[in-house]
């Protein structure tokens, strides 16, 4: 019998190589997608794209959302929300929630933490995967992703909005992860194994948004030597 899982759900490109993984696996049945939005912007917390373009994500997946809205950004707050959207689905059964984190390991102390409050396991299918290995294992599987946010320490305004290929992967500065592991950049993924279609979608405007401090650590590790002033933000809408 397999277990009836949560997957965290991001949108992006560790999340969908992550997904992958689970969903051929026998060992696990994905009940529910599990998503932050802002509820002010109606985007995707941190990664800021756009509520309809996830939509589209779990629609062409085929696996239905849950969907915790924060907005005031603050850690109580999403705690709060996240505990009470966890205990609604484990009244269904559910137990266990995964996640794509790669190898920050203050990061997974604080989801299992944060599970071991509402009674339920954290399990991270892809821990401490080869990154190198996973961006590239992650193309040739025929994924297609562009990045939608992008960590001025580390790059300037020409890398958001780029389509991830082997050309992206060789640009990339040398202190920069393969996988953005750091918070260097995030991804919306719109085609690839998972998805019964790819979505269509445009590239439009780029918006430069300066630091914050209630920001996440997972956007921007504090372990970085490189200062983040900012981050620039590519405009995405479906076609």
């Amino acid at each position: 019998m397999r277990k009836k899982v949560i997957f965290s759900w991001s949108g992006g490109k560790d999340s969908s190589y992550c997904l992958y993984k689970v969903l051929n696996d026998p060992t696990y049945e994905v009940v529910y997608l599990l998503t932050t939005l802002n509820t002010e912007f109606k985007r995707i917390s941190m990664h800021g794209v756009k509520e309809e373009l996830l939509d589209a994500q779990s629609q062409s997946i085929g696996v239905p959302q849950l969907k915790v809205w924060v907005g005031q950004g603050t850690n109580e707050e999403y705690e709060l929300q996240m505990s009470e959207m966890l205990l609604k689905a484990k009244s269904e059964g559910i137990e266990t929630v995964l996640f794509g984190d790669i190898f920050l390991e203050d990061l997974r102390k604080y989801r299992e933490e944060n599970m071991a409050k509402v009674g339920m396991k954290a399990e991270f299918p892809i821990w401490k995967t080869d990154t190198s290995f996973l961006i590239q294992d992650f193309i040739e599987k025929g994924f297609e992703t562009v990045t939608c946010c992008i960590n001025d320490a580390y790059f300037d305004e020409k890398w958001v909005g780029k389509k991830i290929d082997s050309n992206f992967i060789k640009e990339l500065p040398s202190h920069v992860d393969p996988c953005g592991e750091n918070g260097e950049y995030h991804t919306y993924c719109f085609a690839g194994p998972i998805f019964k279609k790819p979505i269509k979608i445009e590239i439009k405007e780029k918006v430069y948004k300066p630091l914050e401090l209630k920001v996440s650590s997972s956007i921007c590790s504090s372990q970085s030597e490189y200062q983040t002033k900012g981050f620039w933000f590519c405009e995405l809408d479906l076609v």
